[in-house]
């Protein structure tokens, strides 16, 4: 079954380009800016790292399993070296998919992964690494009336968010066949159980599997299975109104995407792999 579903991740990803996106966005062409390198190999206990955010030094990262996975968070360094496992307390792992932190150190765990979008129980966990407490934030889709809804509205996957300013911005992995629109969510970084509706939308012909924002909040990043689409941040405000470049990474299923600094980023794939794209 394994070897099937890689093959349909190698036929997705081989077929997928930016060209829709340069037509339809005003995406301008960037690949040949970026050098990939293939850094390591991640240790056997994450074997299906779906997120990454910044440990406690400059080569030092976080990495979590997706769904059916321990409720652990593995400190890795950039070639897959395994330094440390952190288990979080008073949590459980349905389908934990991204991780982003905020200026504390603070790292946000999203427990909203939802293939099926029959998911009532979606959570982001809260987990200050130096102090025992884990704090946990609820929410629901306002449009969301039928779990599962049908074909055409399979909008509430989400596999991808970031912090920037005290909030959360999740996009969606639209499953729909037809209906390609992400859409961008916001909402508080403080525990309560919120109620979001979408903010903005852009039509991207794959799946959403990540998300970042540069250290200098200038730029975030879109991980899809084949690409990365960059967009830019005027004045802090999170939207889809300038899109910058797109480039095309044919990487296997990947997963996991962080900027190491403001152009050069780290991503991960669910076959192990760890690859680094260095802007040069």
């Amino acid at each position: 079954m394994n070897k099937l579903i890689y093959l349909w991740f190698a036929v997705k990803t081989a077929f997928c380009s930016c060209h829709s996106d340069h037509k339809m966005n005003g995406f301008e062409r960037i690949k040949s800016h970026y050098k990939i390198i293939k850094t390591g190999v991640l240790p056997d206990v994450a074997n299906e790292s779906s997120g990454l955010v910044k440990g406690n030094n400059p080569n030092s990262f976080w990495t979590n399993n997706d769904s059916g996975g321990k409720p652990e968070l593995y400190k890795i360094d950039s070639t897959g070296k395994l330094l440390s496992v952190k288990k979080v307390d008073n949590a459980q792992n349905t389908d934990w998919e991204d991780l982003t932190s905020d200026e504390n150190g603070t790292i946000y765990i999203g427990d909203f992964g939802n293939n099926s979008n029959t998911r009532r129980n979606l959570n982001v966990y809260k987990v200050p690494l130096n102090k025992p407490d884990t704090e946990k934030i609820t929410f629901s889709y306002a449009d969301q009336t039928e779990f599962p809804p049908s074909e055409d509205k399979l909008n509430y996957d989400c596999e991808a968010f970031f912090y920037s300013r005290k909030n959360l911005y999740l996009f969606s992995k639209n499953r729909s066949p037809a209906n390609h629109y992400v859409r961008l969510y916001q909402m508080p970084s403080e525990q309560g159980n919120y109620t979001i509706s979408p903010i903005d939308s852009i039509r991207i012909k794959t799946q959403v599997t990540s998300a970042d924002i540069s250290p200098d909040g200038k730029t975030f990043a879109l991980l899809t299975y084949g690409k990365i689409l960059l967009f830019g941040i005027e004045e802090g405000k999170i939207n889809f109104k300038r899109p910058l470049g797109c480039f095309r990474i044919v990487r296997k299923q990947t997963e996991a995407l962080i900027f190491l600094n403001n152009s050069d980023m780290l991503v991960t794939n669910e076959q192990k792999q760890i690859f680094r794209f260095t802007y040069r």
